[in-house]
């Protein structure tokens, strides 16, 4: 019982003095008002995506960066995806669709998508965006100014996320919660080992020079989480890449519902870990189970100090994220409730080889 109450609160005060160091270091992306010419292709692979893409091209359209291109690659849709963006395409000069090619057996949908997008465009950097994220002012300016500033090979965005319902606020918070909490940020730009890496297919930035050479999607093409390993290749091959909160410049509405969000989340969880199920269990033995064995102590002072340090990592995060601060707080027993829900479900899946996504079995 006392080293089990000992891992816990070491393990809570290395989760907490990671999450301060974030909230110091603030590893936004700065606006930047500054404006460049050069000519950035957004790029956006889009799979039965008929309810959300026009809100990604209407913002487009009415954000402020002037010299970009847009190319949307229809990845065999089953629904009304292809006449929704090329009825758009026929209004605005700027963007093009393409009808994408049969999926090779030895590639992930996403993954060829993106590498055929790059084959037609003609930027000075590529832009791969989701077809429910939505771009604001500043976003592109501020993001190719990094890239000059800091050369970066790579640039990616975690995105302000968008959560409507009840269900989504009980499960989307746990993607920051868990990258803030067990990640220095600053670190995948400062240390150049490609160990550390992340990374969020959200919005992710290339030097398109780069990107001719070393054909990244191509690198990663069986991958389930393209965008990290994409980093790690980046840092592996010499370039620089860096990985910052989106500062309210882009927003992402993920899922649409409690089911689509743990669904989604557990489609790739257990890939944040490696594939290896016992750290996963270990993690959350540590996460759910400790606290629960604190309590059990019914000893005042280490409940409330446990409490104390849940609550400002809580706040932080929130915080950083721009998320709802008193809701994250008060929901955050049914969140560990979900990440363990969440986490079984991806062992479940991953044993059973049944995960399936826009239709298609992910083979992991």
């Amino acid at each position: 019982m006392i080293i089990a109450i000992y891992i816990t609160f070491v393990f809570l005060a290395l989760r907490f003095t990671v999450t301060l160091f974030n909230f110091m270091s603030n590893p936004k992306l700065p606006h930047i008002k500054m404006p460049s010419d050069h000519l950035v292709s957004i790029l956006i692979p889009v799979r039965n995506e008929e309810d959300n893409i026009l809100t990604l091209l209407s913002s487009i359209v009415a954000q402020d960066y002037e010299n970009y291109e847009v190319l949307i690659l229809d990845d065999n849709s089953e629904d009304n995806t292809f006449k929704v963006c090329s009825d758009f395409a026929a209004k605005h000069h700027r963007f093009k669709v393409i009808k994408g090619e049969p999926l090779p057996y030895d590639w992930l949908g996403k993954n060829y998508a993106c590498y055929q997008l790059a084959q037609h465009a003609a930027g000075d950097y590529f832009l791969f965006l989701d077809a429910d994220d939505k771009v604001y002012n500043l976003l592109i300016n501020s993001a190719v100014h990094r890239m000059r500033t800091f050369r970066l090979g790579l640039l990616s965005l975690f995105t302000n996320q968008q959560m409507d319902t009840l269900g989504e606020k009980l499960v989307v918070p746990l993607m920051h919660y868990i990258l803030l909490n067990l990640l220095p940020l600053r670190l995948v730009y400062l240390i150049k080992n490609s160990t550390v890496a992340a990374a969020s297919g959200q919005f992710m930035l290339f030097d398109a020079n780069v990107y001719r050479q070393q054909q990244w999607h191509k690198q990663v093409k069986e991958r389930v989480v393209e965008d990290v390993e994409i980093m790690r290749a980046v840092k592996s091959a010499g370039y620089n890449g860096e990985a910052l909160l989106a500062n309210g410049m882009i927003s992402c509405r993920m899922y649409k519902n409690y089911t689509e969000a743990v669904n989604g989340f557990s489609k790739n969880f257990l890939a944040a870990f490696n594939y290896s199920i016992i750290t996963l269990l270990i993690y959350l033995v540590i996460v759910i189970g400790g606290p629960m064995i604190v309590i059990t102590t019914l000893n005042p002072q280490l409940i409330l100090f446990m409490c104390g340090l849940i609550l400002l990592t809580r706040i932080m995060i929130s915080l950083s994220s721009h998320q709802n601060t008193l809701l994250n707080v008060l929901l955050h027993p049914v969140q560990m409730i979900n990440l363990t829900l969440i986490a079984f479900l991806a062992i479940q899946k991953y044993l059973t080889k049944t995960t399936v996504w826009k239709g298609r079995r992910i083979e992991t």
